[in-house]
């Protein structure tokens, strides 16, 4: 499509409706991530996954890591933390898996680009998926693969419910201010990621021939969904940038799998964490964890093109 001056205002209105959406989503999500890491401490998290049954250990841990939506800097501490304290190697596993790919922030984002339906199944199959690995590695006795290190680091202000002072009301109120200011101030450190995801999107949805991306990574060719997890694993995907572009990409005949697939590659498995990882486990381990990665990239993809 040229460079007209009628497309270039149509980009412009389309980068202007992205940015607000990401605005108003970002500091909603931020906000109540950061009450969430106020109401849940890592203490408290350390507490619930100390139960010695394994099945109700590892669905537990999964469960966490789907309302605790740490960065790879504090899921590592708390995973550590974790396994210093005794907690049962599966329930630990699970909470890894699902800190990164399953909190509210991507299904808030999911919600509102995708719908419900998209949304439930991707959530279904990265809950029941990191459970089931869970156990899987634990019963493959992949806890031996554990290194003896401690790692400093965590929830950066190290404010928890337990910590603040005052009444019920006095204490929620301080809970409300540190959250609305953790979430300006995590706005200002991505907004150049969310101007940047809004800028890629209005461009690709007013310049970007449709038919070339719907031959390239359409429904109808199989390989794009492994191809896309591969290419997304080494990467350090922001969610914030990478939902609304994958919406607009969709839209212009991309497989919803495909978008999937690089999504969870991305944020499950990046390169940073995956080095995070190496100073607590194993080379073993941390191979199995990126083959953990892949594999519910993929299977969720297939599972999105079926359905959706």
């Amino acid at each position: 499509m040229m460079f007209t001056t009628e497309t270039l205002i149509h980009a412009g209105q389309t980068f202007l409706m992205l940015f607000g959406e990401l605005f108003g989503l970002f500091i909603g999500i931020s906000f109540v991530v950061a009450l969430l890491q106020i109401y849940i401490s890592q203490d408290r998290i350390k507490r619930i996954l100390t139960t010695p049954k394994k099945g109700l250990n590892s669905v537990l841990g999964a469960l966490l890591g789907s309302v605790t939506p740490f960065c790879s800097c504090s899921t590592i501490p708390v995973l550590v933390g974790l396994f210093k304290s005794g907690a049962p190697f599966c329930g630990a596993i699970s909470f890894l898996l699902t800190s990164p790919i399953l909190n509210p922030a991507i299904i808030t984002l999911m919600l509102a680009f995708f719908g419900v339906k998209a949304t439930v199944v991707y959530a279904v199959f990265t809950f029941v998926f990191a459970v089931v690995m869970g156990l899987i590695l634990d019963a493959a006795g992949f806890e031996k693969e554990i290194k003896n290190v401690t790692v400093k680091g965590g929830h950066q202000d190290g404010v928890c419910w337990e910590n603040l002072q005052g009444t019920f009301w006095q204490k929620q109120l301080q809970a409300f201010k540190i959250s609305l200011k953790d979430a300006f101030g995590l706005f200002r450190g991505v907004v150049l990621f969310l101007l940047l995801g809004a800028g890629i999107g209005a461009f690709i949805y007013e310049f970007v021939p449709t038919d070339l991306l719907a031959n390239f990574a359409g429904a109808s060719n199989l390989w794009a969904v492994p191809v896309a997890a591969v290419v997304g694993i080494p990467m350090y995907i922001r969610t914030e940038t990478m939902i609304p572009i994958a919406s607009i990409l969709i839209s212009k005949g991309v497989a919803p799998g495909v978008m999937i697939a690089l999504i969870l590659g991305g944020a499950g498995a990046s390169i940073p964490e995956v080095s995070l990882l190496s100073s607590i486990f194993k080379k073993k381990m941390v191979i199995a964890f990126v083959l953990c990665i892949f594999a519910v990239s993929v299977i969720t993809g297939y599972v999105f093109n079926f359905i959706l």
